[in-house]
């Protein structure tokens, strides 16, 4: 790999380059460079800087950066987990860009997992799938849908990426034989992680951004974080004052009994934020109601920090509201204050932010949604689903009203032994106008999953089927029309001779992590006339998120289209299936693919939005006019 980097081609790239570092990340940033390791990302970024001439140095990298040091906001938590750290951080990033500031994000998870990739969606919620193929947090998602970015998978730091990239540099011999230790090794690795995540452009343009939002995972105090406080304390301390600012997330508790906002459990928190050599330059305090101006008063005696810089981020209609209620706040003047960008920063524009959440708070008119999948008791386990059937609905001027059903409450043995969550789940099933089931992996619910997709092909209910959802269709449709009995995928069923979903050749069979198909890739429409199409508006290709490890068995495709089913949508190869239709029917549509990932509150997901349109039978006069152009 490094002699590689270093033939003279690599190295004129550099020196040629009239814009040193970025032109050449941005070279290798696609590339299978640079899904290396990290020290080989390191050596790129190394070689880049050592080769920028005086000319590169100034030259202006964007109308918003020139020479400036790169300013960092630092969001924490502490009391509890699950505060809305995510949230708050994607917030303060929209309010920075708001003033005309660009803003990149990183999510830094202590746990030793390299990535989210192989965690149960029951303990963390959604696998939330980025451009490059990296599985990582569900919080990169809401950082990529308030910020409108494209993240990589280095944007999410695990203390198992850190561990890992250490021990390959001690195994190499790069530490010279001495000693290796938490401090200074793992933290000089933190620290250089995210100097060089923090430069790469991820809005579209060149240059790297003027501020990077860091939301550190977890509560202050935990033992895992340990490693990443101390070297959040060395980079405060390395890049200066005026460069780091620090918002700690806290609850104010009120107790049923006594009524009184308790600012204890943050004052605790502040000081053991304290004690780890942070210190807090706002507060975002979370609570049911407005925060009392004595309870503000106190906070600010006892934890050190200006009124004026505590905020209050109390229960709100929706999370669209949290930006605006900063802005209200002035959070906005106090961070550029911290960072010394109140000469370059603008006013806060956030008039269509402000469009947006008033929007959903007026509509009044809802679309009831069943949501059949296997994961219902923690929503956050579909939470992109969730939000893209948000954006999708607010387009059509609706609330979105997802009734959940768990797929196995559908199934037969259900009927048995829990006869009354088997009737209502047929209840529900039977009075939403739409029906998706989206990804998973494992047997448990599917037959559920596959009379929830016989329901709605049979009855010309609208039907979005995702990842798993597309595979539960045709494996249903191989069994009803088909008349294969035992058709199922090789997933549930390893010995039956009828698989019509397949596990793909180039698959692991011995490792899970980052085994299966990922990232952003190009599906070819076979005809323009199919829904797809017409919603995309585009009759050559999608290019959407995968996540997935089974597929359509390519010798069963023949005898699916001669019954009706149509494959739309293939791989580049032509050999792996990615979209089906029914042509039959208003709108019964399968995805190997994740639309979900990039849907975006103001650019809804195109099949989202077809989805809805058919529930509320718009979706025929939507697409006349959007193929007239009007």
């Amino acid at each position: 790999m490094y002699k590689y980097l270093l033939t003279p081609k690599s190295l004129s790239a550099v020196r040629s380059s009239s814009l040193g570092l970025l032109r050449f990340r941005s070279k290798f940033a696609g590339s299978k460079l640079w899904n290396c390791s990290f020290p080989a990302r390191t050596l790129i970024q190394t070689l880049c800087l050592h080769t920028e001439t005086e000319e590169n140095r100034h030259i202006s990298q964007s109308p918003s950066h020139t020479d400036r040091a790169m300013k960092y906001v630092l969001v924490t938590g502490g009391v509890v987990s699950g505060l809305g750290k995510g949230v708050t951080a994607s917030s303060i990033g929209v309010v920075l860009k708001a003033c005309g500031l660009r803003v990149t994000s990183i999510k830094i998870d202590p746990y030793l997992n390299t990535d989210a990739g192989t965690m149960s969606p029951f303990e963390h919620g959604e696998v939330f799938v980025l451009d490059d193929g990296g599985e990582v947090d569900l919080d990169l998602g809401n950082y990529e849908r308030f910020l409108d970015v494209t993240l990589t998978r280095d944007n999410n730091i695990t203390t198992g990426k850190i561990f890992q990239s250490v021990i390959e540099k001690e195994r190499r011999g790069d530490y010279l034989g001495k000693t290796v230790q938490v401090v200074p090794h793992i933290t000089d690795a933190i620290k250089n992680w995210i100097e060089s995540v923090a430069v790469i452009p991820v809005d579209g343009q060149e240059g790297p951004a003027d501020v990077c939002v860091i939301e550190l995972g977890g509560t202050v105090g935990d033992i895992e974080s340990m490693p990443f406080i101390e070297a959040l304390r060395q980079l405060s301390f390395s890049v200066g004052h005026d460069n780091f600012c620090l918002v700690h997330v806290s609850l104010i508790p009120v107790l049923g009994v006594v009524g009184e906002q308790k600012t204890k459990p943050t004052q605790h928190s502040v000081r053991e934020l304290r004690a780890l050599g942070l210190t807090a330059h706002l507060l975002a305090c979370r609570s049911a109601q407005p925060l009392l101006e004595n309870t503000k008063e106190k906070l600010s005696q006892f934890c050190h920090v200006p009124a004026a810089n505590i905020l209050n981020i109390h229960d709100v209609p929706n999370i669209w509201h949290v930006p605006l209620l900063l802005r209200n706040q002035n959070a906005h003047h106090a961070v550029l204050k911290q960072l010394n960008l109140l000469s370059i920063a603008t006013p806060p524009d956030l008039q269509d932010w402000t469009k947006m959440a008033e929007t959903f708070d007026n509509l009044t008119n809802s679309v009831r949604i069943a949501m059949v999948g296997k994961y219902v008791g923690l929503t956050d386990s579909y939470l992109s689903v969730v939000k893209a059937l948000l954006h999708a609905c607010i387009a059509c001027s609706l609330k979105p009203s997802i009734d959940w059903i768990a797929a196995s409450d559908l199934e037969d043995d259900s009927a048995k032994l829990t006869p009354e969550a088997h009737a209502a789940a047929w209840e529900t099933l039977r009075n939403a106008a739409c029906v998706l089931v989206p990804g998973g992996f494992g047997d448990r619910g599917v037959r559920g999953m596959i009379l929830a997709a016989k329901y709605a092909r049979e009855n010309n209910i609208p039907y979005l089927g995702i990842c798993l959802g597309m595979q539960i269709s045709v494996i249903e449709f191989a069994r009803s029309v088909l008349g294969i009995e035992r058709a199922n995928s090789e997933e549930f069923d390893a010995q039956t001779s009828d698989h019509v979903v397949i596990f793909m050749p180039e698959g692991s069979t011995t490792h899970m992590g980052s085994t299966m198909r990922l990232g952003s890739r190009k599906t070819l429409l076979q005809t323009p006339d199919c829904i797809t199409a017409k919603l995309y508006g585009n009759p050559q290709y999608v290019d959407e998120r995968h996540r997935h490890r089974y597929e359509v068995n390519p010798q069963v495709i023949g005898a699916l289209e001669e019954k009706g089913l149509k494959f739309v949508g293939k791989d580049e190869t032509g050999n792996r299936m990615e979209i089906l239709e029914l042509p039959s029917h208003p709108f019964y549509v399968g995805v190997q693919f994740h639309p979900e990932f990039k849907s975006r509150p103001r650019r809804p997901s195109p099949l989202f939005l077809g989805f809805i349109l058919a529930a509320t039978g718009k979706l025929e006069a939507y697409l006349n006019i959007h193929q007239n152009g009007v």
